[in-house]
């Protein structure tokens, strides 16, 4: 009889075991990370992308009517052409989105959203300037 009693005992317990593990399963797991790519990221980066391809169209377009370069870190790759265009272009983008993603790392939110921001109001600035410079 206490043979029966203890393997009914047991085998209550390991149901409860068994119904304990299908519930946890509801429990949220913890406070959810914010996403570095999201929808407003994409738009803001491929905004930024077209920006830094107009600014690069807009440079040449005006070296090509006898004006210069006056940022002196961009000067050195604008000279050497299209290409070097490119690449300094491309430093330039790659250095904004590390700024970004390194604010994003730090949790810094709101600073990351407010860089982007600046970046591509800055690029915008910088558009706008060579189109009336060419006109």
């Amino acid at each position: 009889m206490r043979l029966c009693a203890a393997i009914i005992v047991l085998s209550v317990a390991a149901q409860a075991q068994s119904f304990i593990d299908s519930n946890a399963a509801l429990l949220p797991d913890g406070p959810r990370q914010h996403r570095f790519w999201t929808v407003e990221k994409k738009m803001d980066a491929g905004i930024l992308a077209g920006l830094v391809a107009a600014d690069g169209f807009t440079t040449q377009r005006g070296l090509s009517h006898g004006l210069r370069e006056e940022n002196p870190l961009m000067r050195p790759f604008v000279t050497r052409g299209p290409a070097g265009q490119v690449a300094g272009f491309s430093l330039g983008f790659g250095a904004g989105l590390g700024v970004v993603y390194l604010l994003h790392r730090t949790h810094h939110y709101r600073t990351e959203r407010v860089a982007m921001r600046l970046m591509v109001a800055g690029e915008s600035g910088f558009v706008a300037n060579n189109i009336v410079e060419i006109h």
